[in-house]
């Protein structure tokens, strides 16, 4: 109960609308709260340069290493095992995916350390309109899939 796991269907519709938007090709990208890595693993797959996976519960990091082997993708990621609170605010990356366990809190708190231009969030609600717009964002896509909710926030540029 304290996962919800990226359907297939809401992953292939994320990275498709990613696609068109041009942020995935060639892109570093953090999968937090990563899991099986599935969604890390389907940026790669989608042309990202690479993926640091940040996840702390043993077995899904398990999973998640076993994962990048089978599927030959160990060279283009990084797994690193600790709290996406405390890591997240070092990362040098160009687009963040967010899909914490359900009960996560801590969105804005989350959105106001990700130094990342591009991200997307993952929730069991509308967080847009929970949270509004928060400083230095623009919401360029929000969808419904089902119960869950996918929103692109784009940072912009100082002094907008």
């Amino acid at each position: 109960m304290a996962t919800r796991p990226t359907t297939d269907k809401v992953r292939e519709a994320t990275f498709n609308a990613l696609g068109s938007l041009g942020v995935i090709r060639d892109a570093k990208v953090a999968d937090l709260f990563a899991g099986s890595g599935a969604v890390g693993i389907e940026a790669i797959s989608r042309g990202a340069e690479s993926c640091v996976f940040i996840e702390r519960d043993r077995s899904a990091l398990n999973a998640l290493r076993d994962n990048l082997y089978a599927l030959d993708c160990e060279d283009r990621s990084r797994v690193v095992a600790g709290d996406v609170m405390a890591l997240v605010a070092s990362l040098d990356v160009d687009l963040v995916y967010a899909d914490p366990p359900y009960g996560f809190e801590a969105w804005e708190r989350l959105l106001s350390v990700v130094r990342a231009p591009f991200i997307v969030t993952e929730s069991g609600h509308e967080l847009h309109q929970e949270l509004g717009t928060p400083m230095g964002f623009e919401i360029v896509r929000s969808q419904r899939y089902g119960r869950t909710w996918v929103t692109f926030w784009e940072r912009m540029p100082a002094g907008e």
